[in-house]
This record gives C-alpha cells, sequence and structure tokens, in this order.
C-alpha cells in the first residue's frame, strides 16, 4: 500500500494524507492485524465445513477399553475425562491426540476427571508401534464417548477445534524455540505437495469426497498456521510491523525508515534462507529418508 514503508513510491518522504503511514495508529493497526484474523476466520469456515458432515462429535470423556488396555491396568475407568497429558491441557478430542502423538510412551502422565474430582497416573507405559523412521507412536486402547450433532454442537465445536489448532501451532513452534523438534520434523512447501499428495491418496482408498475433506483439512492447518507466523512479532511480517506501530505509540514518533527498512530486509533475507535450507531438508528427505539432522 502507499505509504506502508513511511515514503511515497518515489522515495520521499510520505506527505499523501490518504497513504497508510498518514492514517491513524489505530487504522493502520487494524489494517494489519486484519491478515492474520482472516486467516483464521478462514480456518474457521473450514473447520465448520469439514464438521458439518460428522454424524456425531468425539469427546474426552472414555467410554471403553480395548482388551488389554494399558490404560486400564493403570486405573482408569470408564467415565474419567481427560484434563491433561504430560502438562499438555486436553479440551478436545484433537489436543487428546496432539498430546498422545508427542508423548513418549515409555512414561506417559495422565491427568483426568473421575466423578468431579481430580486424578493422577503417573509413569504409564503405552503400548507403541515403531514408525518407518524409527519413532514409537503410542496405540490408542481406549473409546471415547460421542457427542451429539446439533446446531449448537457445530458453533461450538467449530471454535474449540480451531483453537486447538492454534495451541498446536504455538506448541509447535515453542518445541522448536527450545530443541524438542528438529529440522527432520519440519515440512516447507516441497514437503507439504507431498503430505497433500499422501492425504488425497489415503482418501481416496475410502472416497472421493474423504480425499476432498483431507485436503480441506491440510489447508485449514495451514492457513492457521499462517495466520499465527504472521503476526508473530518478527520483522518482515505484519506482527513485525505491528511491534514497530508500538513502538511509535511509545515514542510518541515513528522509527527511522531507512533503520526500519534495513531491520525489515535483514529479517526477509533471514526467512528466505530459512525457507531454503527446510525445502532442501524435503528434498532429502524425499530422496533419502531423512532430512537435515535427521
Amino acid at each position: 500500500m502507499p505509504g506502508e514503508d513511511s515514503q511515497d513510491e518515489d522515495g520521499t518522504p510520505c506527505t499523501d494524507p490518504h497513504a497508510f503511514c498518514n492514517k491513524p495508529k489505530w487504522q493502520r493497526f487494524l489494517v494489519l492485524v486484519m491478515g492474520g484474523v482472516m486467516n483464521i476466520i478462514l480456518g474457521l469456515v473450514l473447520m465448520s465445513i469439514l464438521l458439518g458432515q460428522e454424524t456425531a462429535f468425539a469427546s474426552t470423556t472414555i467410554s471403553q477399553f480395548s482388551p488389554h488396555s494399558a490404560l486400564q491396568s493403570a486405573g482408569m475407568q470408564a467415565g474419567d475425562r481427560f484434563t491433561s497429558i504430560n502438562g499438555y491441557k486436553i479440551h478436545t478430542d484433537k489436543d487428546l491426540i496432539f498430546a498422545l502423538a508427542l508423548a513418549n510412551p515409555d512414561s506417559v502422565t495422565v491427568q483426568a476427571v473421575r466423578k468431579g474430582k481430580a486424578v493422577s497416573f503417573n509413569n504409564i507405559k503405552l503400548h507403541a508401534t515403531a514408525s518407518s523412521g524409527g519413532k514409537k507412536i503410542v496405540q490408542l486402547d481406549f473409546y471415547v464417548k460421542p457427542v451429539s450433532k446439533t446446531p449448537l454442537t457445530i458453533f461450538q465445536k467449530t471454535f474449540t477445534d480451531t483453537i486447538s489448532v492454534v495451541r498446536q501451532v504455538w506448541a509447535s513452534l515453542a518445541g522448536l524455540v527450545t530443541g524438542r523438534f528438529g529440522l527432520n520434523d519440519m515440512t516447507g512447501p516441497v514437503g507439504l505437495v507431498q503430505v497433500i499428495s499422501q492425504s488425497a491418496s489415503a482418501g481416496l482408498q475410502k472416497s472421493f469426497l474423504s480425499a476432498v475433506n483431507n485436503i480441506l483439512y491440510i489447508i485449514m492447518i495451514i492457513t492457521v498456521n499462517l495466520g499465527i507466523i504472521n503476526l508473530l512479532p518478527v520483522p518482515a511480517l505484519d506482527g513485525g510491523k505491528i511491534l514497530f506501530l508500538i513502538i511509535e505509540a511509545v515514542r510518541r514518533k515513528p522509527l527511522n525508515p531507512k533503520y526500519a527498512a534495513v531491520i525489515e530486509s535483514v529479517f526477509f533475507s533471514l526467512l528466505l534462507a530459512f525457507m531454503v535450507i527446510v525445502s532442501v531438508s524435503d528434498v532429502m528427505r524425499i530422496t533419502t529418508g531423512h532430512g537435515i539432522g535427521g
């Protein structure tokens, strides 16, 4: 937009009264934040489309166990409602699946509610299978109670499931920062093509609609990811521009456009370099089975 970098198109100081830089701070804030917000709203729409096709929804309350269930052996009972797994709060079935996917099957701590009282189960060893990469994957050995599908539950679950996806994004980002996840756990543009192709193929084994729904679910995750990432306070992203706007409000004057441009250029270059590294890792994973550092 004209004036977005605090300069006119010819590089001179911004003088156009209709330019972005001369709009009130609250208007500039809304413009910057709405990009990410619209991504998340699109995620809500896609989530509602997917949920609208379900006959019932999964809860987080155990209905019964599989034979030789590790959780049942640990003392859990039908009617127990999961509230936390290894410290990760459980609000929806998506939280439950995500937490179990991250858990080390050899030692899992579960917190639940039983008849209104909190109960804990520590150091549970769950049944697991080895993936093609050698990583242990938890085997689900229980079933959960269904939630009836009504207009109200569709509305509620649309929001709660989308929030669950947002929490998963934040948990994944935290895992990258803390070193829990590495480059081999990440997927860039190249890897996404493979993921979408595999999801579509798996869906086609059931029906064409299943393939479409699998793709829609991936698009939903991507658009929510984009919305959150774009709002991070990193220069070169909208979140970085929001950060500069906050600094401008505190200082009562904007940052020097030259300095702001240099900072954004440096971080934009770093983002491009990171994208290249992740793409190379994707290619290596596809061709050799292991990405960079994997």
